[in-house]
């Protein structure tokens, strides 16, 4: 399956990038992890999603009235603006601090290929953080993966949550299934396209883009948190997607804060905004 959908991409860059596949995750990057995660009673785990083992962090009751499932951000997915990393793990992983800082029914997702080691996932190519990181491979990973959990632990009502490129995937996954009854996300990434033309770096045309499937979201319910500081995804962009998104979508822009600020700290307050209408029933 892997060779057969990274033969279809015809990118010049595919003979050095598949030079870096392979490498180890690194140790110290899951030791940091566990550290944060375990003052919030969240334990690691490690789920399958379509051709991959992603790690997840939980700490949820069977049938909670409500479930937050976390998802990561893109992680170190370039060293440069023209080198691709060889492990997108994050070095600060702000989802899993967002996750640790609820105080509820969590669930957090990696993103594939992040803290899982990379012997247990060969699938693994720097393409997959790269250029498809919201392709429809990856999404159909995650959605499975979320899938798993909900059949689970069967919550009365799903939201999710997205940091900076876990937005895109959010709204990717909410595009698709029917039990998201909540849509949150902080410095998300919810167009790729304006984003990577702001920044004059190469289009993601393997990737799905969230404000493509605005129209298919629009009836549940969303908060999109961003910084009036940030530079990586600038309020711009996301009031463009909110718009589009209709009126049960908001936006929040926060004095002060930029792309990879504490937004941890900041987050339970966060949550205390409300929905700008009424969350959606499974």
């Amino acid at each position: 399956m892997r060779s057969s959908f990274l033969s279809r991409l015809r990118l010049p860059a595919l003979a050095s990038l598949a030079l870096l596949a392979g490498c180890a995750s690194d140790p110290d990057l899951v030791r940091r992890a566990d550290a944060l995660a375990a003052p919030a009673g969240l334990h690691r785990e490690e789920v399958r999603g379509g051709p991959f083992v992603l790690t997840a962090y939980v700490h949820a009751r069977p049938k909670a009235p409500l479930l937050r499932v976390y998802l990561e951000g893109d992680g170190r997915a370039w060293i440069t603006r023209n080198q691709v990393s060889p492990d997108p793990t994050p070095h600060s992983a702000m989802g899993l601090r967002l996750a640790a800082s609820d105080g509820g029914d969590v669930v957090y997702l990696a993103r594939p290929c992040q803290f899982t080691p990379m012997a247990r996932n060969p699938v693994c190519h720097p393409l997959y953080w790269a250029g498809l990181r919201y392709s429809p491979e990856v999404v159909s990973a995650m959605d499975e993966a979320l899938s798993r959990y909900v059949a689970q632990l069967q919550p009365a009502r799903l939201e999710l949550v997205g940091y900076s490129g876990g937005g895109a995937i959010a709204v990717l996954l909410a595009a698709r299934r029917k039990d998201v009854s909540a849509i949150r996300t902080v410095a998300g990434n919810l167009d790729h396209v304006a984003v990577n033309q702001w920044h004059k770096v190469s289009q993601m045309p393997g990737s799905l883009n969230p404000i493509d499937v605005a129209a298919q979201v629009a009836r549940i319910p969303q908060l999109h948190v961003g910084g009036a500081e940030d530079a990586v995804i600038t309020p711009a962009i996301t009031r463009s997607f909110v718009a589009k998104a209709g009126h049960c979508a908001a936006l929040a822009i926060i004095p002060g804060m930029a792309h990879e600020s504490d937004w941890a700290s900041r987050w339970p307050a966060l949550l205390q905004l409300p929905l700008p209408c009424t969350a959606r029933q499974p």
